[in-house]
């Protein structure tokens, strides 16, 4: 009996992520349901954090590391974490920069260049690239829908909104047992203005206790956010899902459902090799009917061609439109 599909609200929701194992189909299956937004009238943007940034290849068209608008309510954008790094610590320098005495600033210098070439600071520079997007959502876009890189790195992405904000509020309680402590700096900064200016340090830092926060609450809300996964009907695709939605569970991200990809048509050839496989996936159905009892899960079917283009990539449209409300 083949499976059957259950309703969903994702595009109730201002954030969806898609995620899984590589190759499952998470961009095919985050460009069919942007495309599905925007036909519903909701501006929506498609954000690929995939290194692969597959998304291009699907829709036969540059998209880029500009927001660019890719058809009637639907924008693009590729965020190529290296590049963003770059102008992250850029954007940083210049903002310290500008609000510390001339003495101070070979100081900040040396230290965003030690920041520029340690580990970790991409994956900073994409968060902070999805916390801008994420703050624009209720003022510029209805929906932002993220094509997002496999699993392990995605899960650890996303938790990071409670560890940063912990991070920060001891660096912001440091700094200020480091500013009552020394009298030379508040002298240094009378001498130069005057009257005793906040600390621009703590500025920075507190504004991003704020963004950090403004993310936070927006992923552990579920009527905002919705985590996807995207898997098919294998045995490692379904393990890896399994672990990661516990994950996600642990830190309180809403999962909104899976989507099983690739499934076969009921009528394959009367051949000892289909039905096998046909035998298998049935297996793998079954234990993933058992394993996510409590998700509501969308089938998509096995194309006859690659999924490259409008046609195609209509045809998955086609088949999610009955299973996520209006």
């Amino acid at each position: 009996m083949a499976a059957k599909n259950t309703q969903v609200d994702w595009l109730d929701k201002k954030i969806l992520f898609f995620g899984g194992k590589g190759g499952v189909g998470k961009t095919t299956s985050a460009t069919a349901t942007a495309m599905l937004a925007a036909e519903r009238g909701l501006r929506t943007l498609l954000v690929s954090t995939d290194p692969a940034h597959n998304t291009a290849d699907i829709l036969e068209r540059k998209v880029g590391g500009k927001e660019q608008r890719l058809d009637e309510n639907l924008w693009g954008l590729e965020i190529d974490a290296e590049k963003a790094a770059e102008e992250y610590i850029n954007g940083v320098s210049r903002n310290l920069r500008s609000r510390v005495k001339p003495a101070l600033r070979g100081e900040i210098d040396r230290q965003l260049e030690m920041a520029r070439i340690s580990p970790g600071a991409e994956e900073a520079a994409l968060f902070d690239r999805i916390g801008d997007l994420v703050a624009r959502v209720e003022s510029t876009y209805d929906i932002i829908v993220f094509d997002t890189a496999p699993t392990g790195h995605t899960l650890h992405l996303l938790s990071l909104p409670e560890m940063m904000e912990a991070w920060i509020d001891g660096l912001i309680s440091r700094r200020k047992q480091v500013n009552e402590m020394s009298a030379l700096w508040r002298n240094l900064t009378l001498a130069e203005g005057g009257d005793s200016p906040d600390d621009p340090v703590e500025q920075v830092l507190v504004e991003r206790k704020r963004k950090f926060a403004r993310m936070r609450r927006y992923f552990l809300d579920p009527n905002l956010t919705a985590f996807v996964f995207v898997l098919i009907p294998e045995r490692l695709p379904i393990l890896e899902t399994e672990k990661a939605i516990r994950m996600l569970e642990k830190h309180h991200i809403p999962v909104g459902g899976l989507i099983v990809n690739r499934v076969f048509p009921e009528d394959l050839p009367d051949h000892p090799f289909f039905i096998s496989r046909k035998k298998l996936e049935g297996e793998y159905l079954t234990d993933i009917t058992k394993r996510f009892r409590r998700q509501p899960t969308i089938y998509l079917p096995l194309l006859d061609r690659d999924v490259v283009g409008r046609e195609p990539l209509s045809r998955i449209v086609d088949s999610l439109r009955p299973s996520i409300r209006e």
